[in-house]
């Protein structure tokens, strides 16, 4: 329930480590003002990785939001160069797991200031390998994956092989927003790969938001042995199902263990990330293919994804519902998926009317209410 007007003292303070003026931090703003809240600080995180000191208010909540869309972060992440390049991904992630270690301490010694997500949780679901693990550990059904390091094409061809796989989902270890992803099938001689990777010249990779199709196995192979030094997470892929002529997977909020807010990614390539194309399905019909049984089975894996990160307020899970509609895997559990403009809560959900920020505003308030 949102409330306007002037703050309650008795209401917590918020900070927001991420980059001024991006989208996730205005509509977070916009969020604690519904609730009668304050703007939050904003500690930027070009700042952060910079080395400047790290200042959090006393008492602060602090959110850790996306360095992205941030030139400036970006290139302190990785390196200069085109914020299009594809790569870079493990440099990217030591520097953004420093800099999430130096935000720990910054909250650490300040009175009264708690994170309201685990960093050490966050870091892990920026590597798809350990993100995985975990969760195939907990009993989370998630794709069959390589588990020996990739060092190239024809390490990759070599694997599948022995595995007897034909279909692979090439993800880069670090990367996000597909960025790098190859969704390769290999039939006899012949090679089929989709791929957001625009290959520039000699061997340049960028992202593109035209997905791509690779024939040309010395194409593929540049790819891929570009990609391969950072690290290369392959899990076998895993038919989605597909309604209306696209296949679809399900993004979905959870907040506090709860799943709170659904959207269905349509598309009629492998991505189905809306940035690349895909749109947003009809949620009532597909919940409607999946019966009752179906969707409460698929929002408690999603739960239990969320449950192998009890220290994040919020992730978002990446479901895939099978072919047959009556299997479902995890694709992805991300640490920042709570982007969804003009999307409210589920009707069971309690925060109906909310947005997911919204949302986890009220979850965190709720304590304070009730009190």
């Amino acid at each position: 329930m949102t409330v306007a007007g002037a703050a309650d003292p008795r209401m917590p303070s918020f900070a927001v480590v991420g980059t001024p003026g991006d989208r996730r931090v205005n509509m977070f703003t916009s969020a604690l003002r519904a609730h009668g809240l304050p703007e939050p600080s904003v500690v930027a995180w070009r700042d952060v990785l910079a080395g400047a000191e790290v200042r959090i208010p006393e008492g602060a909540l602090v959110r850790v939001d996306s360095p992205g869309e941030d030139a400036e972060a970006d290139a302190l992440l990785r390196g200069p160069g085109s914020p299009t390049r594809v790569g870079g991904g493990a440099s990217w992630h030591a520097a953004f797991v420093r800099g999430l270690e130096r935000v720990r301490l910054a909250v650490a010694r300040t009175p009264g200031a708690r994170l309201l997500g685990d960093v050490e949780e966050i870091a892990v679901m920026f590597d798809k390998r350990r993100c995985h693990a975990r969760l195939l550990a907990a009993g989370v059904p998630v794709p069959p994956a390589l588990a020996a390091p990739i060092d190239g094409y024809s390490h990759l061809r070599e694997l599948m092989t022995r595995a007897g796989w034909s279909r692979v989902f090439v993800k880069p270890a670090h990367g996000s927003s597909a960025s790098g992803v190859v969704a390769l099938q290999v039939r006899g001689g012949q090679v089929n790969a989709v791929s957001s990777v625009e290959l520039v010249g000699s061997g340049e990779l960028h992202n593109s938001l035209r997905v791509r199709t690779y024939t040309d196995e010395a194409e593929l192979a540049m790819i891929i042995d570009a990609l391969a030094p950072d690290g290369l997470h392959v899990e076998r892929w895993f038919p989605k199902a597909s309604w209306n002529g696209h296949v679809f997977d399900l993004r979905v909020v959870v907040i506090g263990g709860r799943p709170t807010h659904v959207v269905v990614r349509a598309g009629r390539s492998p991505m189905s990330n809306l940035h690349l194309g895909g749109a947003r399905g009809d949620l009532e019909q597909v919940r409607a293919r999946l019966g009752a049984e179906g969707w409460e089975r698929a929002m408690r894996i999603c739960s239990r994804a969320a449950a192998c990160f009890p220290g994040s307020l919020m992730v978002g899970v990446d479901l895939m519902v099978g072919i047959t509609w009556r299997r479902f895997a995890v694709a992805e559990v991300n640490a920042f998926g709570d982007l969804l403009p003009r999307l409210t809560g589920l009707p069971e959900s309690g925060v109906r009317d909310l947005d997911s920020y919204g949302a986890q505003v009220a979850c965190v308030l709720s304590p304070w209410q009730a009190a």
